[in-house]
């Protein structure tokens, strides 16, 4: 009863002063939902099965602790791809930096311009996926973003779209508090793949709601960072229809706190679902992967595999479950984490879970926690590579199995590129 009333007494200080956005009848009607929720299952606390490993005061706190923004000095990630460009900076959409959004085969229109309207597409989408992802486990912060999101993209995607849609995110001022809400629907057969980058926010809370139609496919491949001082909580809900593809990939790199939450349910069929992340985090750096991926109906396959590489104290948190629901037969479901620890001051927390109803499946997973090979490192030093070189080819080697998630080829090379450029940086 008292960690009850101390989580009812912290959600409350955190909605004072919080006013739900004005909107249309179907806005106000999720958003009112979505608060009602919030304050029925509480803020997330210490004592949460599933926040054991990570503190959620900085992102549950009234105020937004302030994050410099950072210079990476680089040139933005994507650039060299023919993409349609969508920019928010600090939470809020930039049309000046920003692509015309007409294009063949998808309709994008901004969340603040389609809650403003009585009847739309999106009222049946908006916050279901999330609703449906607060069972059986609660995930408070993505109902605070359903609530309170007043901005976001909403995008119906209706035939193969031929270039990427690019979500960037811009980070301005050190004090910014940005909560966005993304809805994305596949009509069958359509294809769509969608970029993120940029560090957003000094806070940031961002939910994705994916709703992929049977036959449709969805790719996704998003770069987190660079300001080392931000903050954020991100959740991705997906539903897949019969013969449906979602196949999500993560790279982090920097940020005092992450927390990446992948929902997703397999309801149709021969569906597929991959989610895989690397991470490569150093000094004051706390990296959270939480997984849940739902399994029911037959013949579906799913991957979960992700690559932590931690040192000078960084930590690395993996919780990750396959639920196979009864009926589900012939289920194909596969979880990999594994952390390479560059010192002994890193560490590495991991809950793989396993709950399955059905009794043709091919379940598995696995979780590991190492050194660097000093055989192999000896073998590269032996052939004239210096130590620090070594080690770095080592690290590239170890992700690898997550970048090779990504199925677009240049992209895979976009991304094992930023991650060399940042161990030599951090080499000099």
């Amino acid at each position: 009863m008292a960690v009850t009333a101390k989580k009812m007494d912290a959600t409350a200080a955190r909605l004072e002063g919080m006013n739900l956005p004005a909107g249309g009848k179907w806005a106000t009607e999720a958003r009112e939902d979505a608060l009602a929720r919030l304050r029925e299952m509480g803020l997330p606390d210490r004592r949460d099965e599933y926040w054991k490993y990570t503190r959620p005061d900085t992102l549950t706190q009234a105020d937004a602790p302030e994050a410099l923004v950072f210079d990476a000095q680089e040139t933005p990630l994507f650039d060299g791809f023919d993409r349609l460009k969508v920019v928010f900076v600090d939470g809020v959409f930039d049309a000046a930096q920003s692509d015309d959004l007409a294009c063949e085969g998808l309709s994008i229109e901004r969340l603040a311009d389609v809650a403003q309207k009585d009847i739309h597409w999106v009222r049946d989408l908006y916050g279901a996926l999330e609703i449906n992802g607060q069972t059986p486990v609660h995930r408070p912060l993505a109902a605070l973003n359903s609530a309170f999101a007043t901005d976001g993209v909403v995008i119906h995607v209706t035939g193969k779209v031929s270039k990427p849609v690019n979500l960037i995110y811009r980070h301005n001022s050190n004090s910014s508090d940005a909560i966005l809400h993304h809805v994305i629907k596949l009509d069958a057969g359509a294809e769509l793949t969608v970029l993120e980058n940029g560090p957003a926010a000094a806070r940031f809370n961002k939910s994705m709601e994916v709703d992929v139609a049977d036959g449709a496919s969805f790719h996704h491949v998003r770069a987190q960072g660079r300001d080392h001082e931000r903050r954020a909580v991100t959740h991705i809900f997906g539903r897949l229809g019969t013969e449906s593809v979602f196949k999500s990939f993560t790279l982090t790199v920097n940020g005092r706190l992450t927390r990446n939450e992948a929902i997703l349910e397999l309801t149709g069929d021969d569906a597929v679902a991959h989610v895989a992340g690397a991470c490569l985090g150093d000094g004051d750096f706390h990296h959270d992967d939480t997984v849940f991926v739902t399994h029911d109906a037959v013949n579906c396959e799913s991957r979960q595999v992700y690559k932590k590489v931690l040192r000078n104290g960084a930590t690395g948190v993996f919780q990750g479950k396959i639920l196979v629901q009864p009926g589900a037969q012939k289920t194909d479901g596969y979880q990999i984490s594994q952390s390479l620890l560059l010192d002994e001051d890193s560490q590495f927390l991991a809950k793989p879970e396993l709950e399955i109803y059905a009794d043709d499946v091919a379940c598995s997973h696995g979780s590991t926690s190492g050194a660097i090979d000093e055989d192999a490192l000896f073998y590269l030093r032996a052939r004239g590579v210096p130590k620090d070189i070594a080690t770095d080819l080592m690290v590239l080697s170890f992700v690898a199995e997550a970048v090779d998630e990504i199925e677009n080829e240049d992209l895979r090379d976009e991304i094992l590129a930023r991650l060399e450029g940042w161990l030599e940086r951090r080499r000099d």
